[in-house]
C-alpha cells in the first residue's frame, strides 16, 4: 500500500504557473517520492479537451525530465517520461470550472477520489473569492489549500482571509506558499547557524556591523504586467520573500524544526522590525528601469513595456532598510533589496562583520572586513576573512573559505508540493506572519504613494542609480 495517497486539485490549471512550475515540481516530486499515490485534477475557465490536457500534463512532465537528467549528466537532457508519471497522466482530468462557483467547486471536489490538496493557482482576488465560497461546502476531512502570494493585499485583507479560512480549516492544513525558501534552504541555514558553536556567537550586534540580503534579476517585465505592475518590486518580492529569508537569518534558534517551533521563531523576528532610524522616508528607496541592454537583449523602459500604466509609478527596484529591535540585534542595519533588469544575477546573503579593533603594530596592509556570504539556489557559503599573506608575512592579505551545500533532491515548487500534499506546514507562512509581513511594509506604500520617496531611474543592465550605493558586496 503506499505512504500517501491524496489527489491535487489545482484551480487556475491552465495558467503559466501550473505548466511552467506546477506540473514539473510535481514531476520531481514524484520521481524522488515513488511510492507516493498522486490523483492530478485540473480546472480552469478555458475550454480544454481530456487530449489536450494530457498533452499540457506530459509536455510540463517532459520538460522536468530533461531538465533534471541535463542537471545529472551536464548535457542537454533528453525527455523521457517513466512508466509511473505515465500513469499519473493517464489518470489525471481537467474540468472546465469557476471557482467562484459553489456548484463547480462541488462537482471538482467530487472528482477527487482522495482527501484533496487544493492549490490557488489564481490571482489574489480570485482566491479570496473562492476560499469564501468553500467555507459553506461540507469539504472532506482531510482538505488542505495552498495559496500563492501576494496573501491579501495589505493587513486588514491579509486578516480578513484569515479570519475565511479558520473558520473552516485549521491553521496547519493552510499553506501560504513561499517557494522562494526551499526545505533545503532552510536546513542549510539552521545548520550553518545552529549546529556551529564557531559561528553562531559572532551573529549578533557585537560583532555585525550589517546585513544586506539581496535578489537582483537580469530578467524584465516578461509580459507579466497585468500582476507586476498594481505589486511592484517592494509587494513581489521584499513584503513576501525577503522578509521571511531574515526571518531564518535573525531569529534565535528554534526548540526543533517543526513548523510551529520554527514559523514561531520567524514570527518574534518580523515583530520586532522597525525603518531603519524609524523615518521611512530615508529608510526606503525606490526605482524603475529606462531603456538599456542586459547582457545581448535590448530591454525598453519599464513604462514602454506591454500593458503598463505609467501613472501608477510602479518601482522596478526596491530597497529597505530594516532593524530588527531586539537584544540580539539593535543597531544592525538589515537592507533588503530586489529589482529587475539590472547588471547581474544575484541571490545572496551576506553579512559584514565589524572591524578588528585592534591590529598589532608591524602588520601591514589593506585590511577589509570579515564577511559571511551565502548563496541562495544555488546553495553555497563563503566565509571571507584577512590571513596572512603568502609573499611577505607581515602583510595582510584577503582569503575566502567556500563550500557548497547539500541541494536537495527536488525543485523549488517540488518543495512546496511536498509539504503540501503531506500536510508538512514547515515550510509555509503562518496566518499572523503573512499580517506582519503587510505591517512592514505599508509605511514604506504608503510614503511612496504620497511622494515622500523619489522614485529614481536605472539603465537596464546597470547596477542600479547612480545615487544609491548599490550594496557593493
Amino acid at each position: 500500500m503506499s505512504s500517501l495517497q491524496t489527489s491535487l486539485l489545482i484551480l487556475g490549471a491552465s495558467g503559466d504557473l501550473s505548466k511552467r512550475l506546477l506540473l514539473p515540481g510535481l514531476a520531481t516530486l514524484l520521481d524522488v517520492k515513488d511510492d507516493w499515490d498522486v490523483q492530478l485534477v485540473g480546472a480552469g475557465v478555458e475550454d480544454i479537451s481530456d487530449a489536450d490536457w494530457k498533452a499540457q500534463v506530459r509536455e510540463s512532465f517532459e520538460n522536468a525530465q530533461a531538465s533534471k537528467n541535463e542537471e545529472d549528466e551536464g548535457a542537454e537532457g533528453e525527455s523521457r517520461i517513466s512508466a509511473r508519471l505515465q500513469a499519473v497522466i493517464d489518470a489525471s482530468t481537467y474540468r472546465k470550472a469557476d471557482v467562484t462557483d459553489a456548484d463547480d467547486l462541488k462537482a471538482l471536489l467530487a472528482a477527487c477520489e482522495q482527501d484533496p490538496a487544493i492549490y490557488f493557482a489564481l490571482p489574489p482576488a480570485v482566491t479570496e473569492k473562492s476560499c469564501a465560497v468553500l467555507e459553506d461546502l461540507d469539504l472532506p476531512a482531510g482538505t488542505r489549500l495552498a495559496l500563492e502570494k501576494p496573501f491579501g493585499t495589505d493587513a486588514e485583507s491579509a486578516e480578513h482571509l484569515n479570519d475565511v479560512l479558520h473558520s473552516f480549516l485549521p491553521e496547519e492544513r493552510i499553506h501560504r506558499v513561499d517557494h522562494f525558501l526551499g526545505r533545503s534552504t532552510v536546513l542549510n541555514l539552521l545548520g550553518l547557524r545552529f549546529a556551529n558553536r564557531i559561528i553562531e556567537p559572532l551573529l549578533s550586534s557585537q560583532h555585525v556591523a550589517r546585513v544586506d540580503i539581496v535578489y537582483d534579476e537580469t530578467l524584465g517585465l516578461e509580459g507579466r504586467a497585468r500582476y507586476y505592475d498594481k505589486a511592484g518590486a517592494l509587494v513581489d518580492m521584499i513584503q513576501s520573500h525577503l522578509l521571511q529569508v531574515m526571518a531564518v537569518v535573525a531569529m534565535e534558534a528554534p526548540a526543533s524544526i517543526d513548523a510551529d517551533d520554527l514559523r514561531t521563531q520567524k514570527e518574534l523576528v518580523l515583530r520586532a522590525v522597525r525603518p531603519w532610524g524609524g523615518d521611512v522616508a530615508t529608510a526606503g528607496k525606490r526605482a524603475r528601469y529606462t531603456a538599456g541592454t542586459v547582457g545581448d537583449r535590448s530591454l525598453p523602459s519599464y513604462v514602454d513595456e506591454d500593458g503598463v500604466d505609467p501613472s501608477l509609478g510602479t518601482e522596478t527596484l526596491a530597497q529597505l532598510t530594516l532593524e530588527v529591535a531586539n537584544w540580539r540585534w539593535a543597531g544592525v542595519p538589515f537592507t533588503l533589496r530586489s529589482g529587475k533588469a539590472l547588471e547581474q544575477q544575484r541571490r545572496e546573503i551576506v553579512i559584514t562583520f565589524k572591524d578588528s579593533p585592534h591590529v598589532p603594530n608591524g602588520l601591514t596592509g589593506a585590511e577589509r572586513p570579515d564577511k559571511l556570504r551565502i548563496w541562495i539556489a544555488p546553495d553555497e557559503m563563503q566565509l571571507e576573512l584577512n590571513v596572512n599573506g603568502p609573499g611577505d608575512p607581515y602583510t595582510i592579505d584577503h582569503t575566502a573559505l567556500s563550500t557548497t551545500f547539500n541541494p536537495g533532491r527536488l525543485s523549488a515548487y517540488g518543495e512546496v508540493l511536498a509539504g503540501v500534499l503531506e500536510g508538512d506546514a514547515t515550510l509555509s507562512v503562518r496566518g499572523d506572519s503573512a499580517v506582519q509581513g503587510w505591517r512592514v511594509v505599508e509605511p514604506f506604500l504608503q510614503a511612496w504613494r504620497d511622494g515622500k520617496t523619489p522614485l529614481d531611474e536605472y539603465a537596464a543592465g546597470s547596477a542600479g542609480p547612480d545615487n544609491w550605493d548599490n550594496i557593493d558586496c
